[in-house]
């Protein structure tokens, strides 16, 4: 649909030559000889951008630019002014107007602003529609499930979104600690400025430092140039430490230091620097125990834990396992445009039975396998990976093989099944099953394991 356009001017030659102009390049126009007869017109009907001259009989261009804001409309204003006005012009655009133009018009000139102008217009308004999707599909109420269990964390959110409080988000791998951190800063009085997550597992432990706290030119080899950090980077707005407890002891005091001053020193600096940021942490480990191993100081255990919101287990909260499933199903068949009813009542059941190491992670990634191999209107047991079967829990004793046979089918389909959820990614898998790699590519020789 084609922006709307007024254009204001006394003068006819210059007010039907700009129509003339823009209705080539494609815009709808409507004309107004004055102030008065313009801001009727804006009262009745909508339009995206009014030019406008300064100097016209019944309403000046300053008084139409005046009533627009009163007007409280998504409605941008261009000025036409001469260049003894100039100053006029200026007191314009600080009092809201988007740009000017100088008598006489130059056409060329005047296309290319509008269409700037409307460029940037419509990229602010992406942006605001990004910023509320984003704050509808984080929002604490999308947290999935109706338990006891998961209701609480809806409470605790509620409770401590608004604060500054830095929270301690705990739980096992892939019970959601990340949705729940973004459900905790887009509820909060920063959600409109950066949510930075950082992993405290994947950097590397001479670089972890760099990455937080920033460095100075020179500080260290391959130092080229002063560079600000994550903590820098999420200032005004929230950090996300997730997995703190792999964040080294020499690191662990200067957090806590920023955590407690509010201030930071980058590597090679003396120099501190304020920061204004609220911290959110995660972690899958009891970090009371790596206290005692030593291995966590306790003061900042301390600081973290000020707060501290427990994500239940899939076990902890097996009455949502439906309706997760269900979530996870909507999600992917709108993706992949696929025409699914539903989940049928076997393959279902089979679901609820499975026992789910993998937490809410790995349901998704099943119900993600299953949208893929599914043909029919429902997803049936022969979607879901060989691991599901609808004879669950029952074993027929009489054609079971010896212990040790047992044990190796159980490791090979174990060990089958978390290579299928991560893809095939061998050192994603071997992190899952927490093995070494060079363990992970023995076993994977010993049980015959075609990966």
């Amino acid at each position: 649909m084609p922006e709307r356009i007024l254009v204001v001017d006394d003068e006819d030659i210059i007010r039907e030559s700009l129509a003339f102009v823009l209705k080539k390049e494609g815009y709808t126009v409507q004309e107004a000889e004055n102030g008065l007869v313009a801001y009727n017109k804006l009262i009745e009907e909508s339009f995206d951008l009014v030019i406008t001259d300064l100097e016209m009989p019944e309403m000046k261009g300053i008084e139409l630019l005046e009533e627009i804001k009163k007007l409280n409309i998504q409605t941008s204003v261009v000025i036409i002014t001469a260049f003894g006005s100039l100053d006029t012009a200026i007191s314009a655009l600080r009092n809201g107007a988007s740009d000017y133009l100088l008598k006489p018009v130059e056409f060329d000139e005047l296309i290319i602003k509008i269409k700037r102008l409307f460029d940037v217009k419509n990229l602010l308004m992406e942006n605001r529609l990004l910023r509320k999707e984003v704050q509808r599909n984080y929002d604490f109420e999308n947290i999935v499930g109706k338990s006891v269990a998961i209701r609480k964390v809806y409470e605790m959110i509620q409770t401590v979104a608004e604060t500054d409080t830095t929270i301690l988000i705990t739980g096992k791998s892939g019970t959601g600690k990340e949705l729940v951190a973004k459900a905790l800063h887009y509820s909060s009085k920063r959600r409109n400025k950066p949510l930075i997550t950082v992993n405290c597992g994947t950097i590397t432990e001479n670089l972890i430092e760099s990455e937080l706290f920033g460095h100075k030119k020179g500080s260290f080899t391959g130092a080229i140039s002063d560079k600000d950090g994550l903590i820098k980077a999420a200032d005004g707005g929230t950090l996300f430490l997730d997995e703190i407890s792999e964040l080294p002891l020499q690191l662990q005091v200067k957090l806590l230091r920023v955590l407690q001053e509010k201030e930071y020193t980058p590597v090679g600096s003396t120099a501190a620097i304020q920061v204004n940021v609220r911290f959110i942490a995660s972690t899958n480990r009891e970090l009371k125990e790596e206290v005692i191993a030593g291995r966590f100081r306790e003061d900042l255990y301390y600081r973290l834990n000020i707060v501290e919101i427990k994500l239940p287990s899939l076990k902890e909260r097996e009455e949502d396992i439906t309706l997760l499933a269900d979530h996870f199903l909507n999600k992917y068949r709108r993706e992949m445009n696929k025409n699914i009813k539903g989940i049928d009542p076997e393959a279902m059941r089979a679901i609820i039975a499975y026992e789910w190491k993998g937490e809410i992670r790995e349901l998704e990634n099943t119900l993600e396998r299953a949208v893929i191999f599914c043909k029919d209107e429902f997803i049936t047991l022969k979607d879901l990976p060989q691991t599901f079967n609808s004879k669950t829990g029952t074993t027929d004793f009489s054609k079971m093989g010896s212990l040790e046979d047992s044990v190796r089918k159980f490791e090979k389909d174990y060990i089958y099944k978390a290579l299928e959820n991560n893809n095939f990614d061998k050192e994603k898998t071997a992190d899952l099953l927490k093995v070494g790699l060079s363990t992970l590519y023995r076993k994977l020789k010993e049980l015959d394991i075609k990966a």
